[in-house]
């Protein structure tokens, strides 16, 4: 479905009207779905889906994976939520990961940003620079 440049604007003053305090509400983003199906405006199937995408593209953004070859000590956990925190600001979800095939080192995925100080992807790296 295409979506014109005014369901695009009218979903992102949605999506605003759905932030308190700079984080996001659940309950104003019902209630704003509900009002937008009960009126009904013109492109309004534009709207919710350009506001389906954003709502996903804010939960990904506040949500961090962190994967190591063995179990992280909880300083070390520690010392990488704060880092975290000081980069991306507060609200952020963790979750902590055991992927043996990284060899060592850490991946950190927050939304969109990768961080990969593995070893495994400095193997890549290298091959790839052949």
């Amino acid at each position: 479905m295409k979506i014109n440049k005014q369901a695009r604007l009218e979903a992102r003053r949605a999506f605003r009207a759905c932030e308190v305090n700079g984080k996001f509400d659940d309950s104003r983003a019902r209630q704003v779905v509900n009002i937008l199906v009960e009126q009904k405006p013109r492109g309004y199937l534009g709207i919710l889906t350009q506001f389906q995408k954003l709502v996903k593209l804010d939960d990904a953004r506040r949500n961090a994976v962190i994967e190591s070859a063995v179990p992280l000590p909880a300083d070390y956990q520690a010392k990488v939520q704060a880092d975290l925190v000081k980069t991306y600001g507060e609200g952020l979800n963790f979750t902590f990961k055991q992927n043996p095939a990284l060899l060592g080192g850490l991946r950190i995925q927050v939304g969109g940003d990768v961080y990969d100080g593995s070893v495994q992807g400095r193997l890549e790296a290298l091959q790839e620079s052949f």
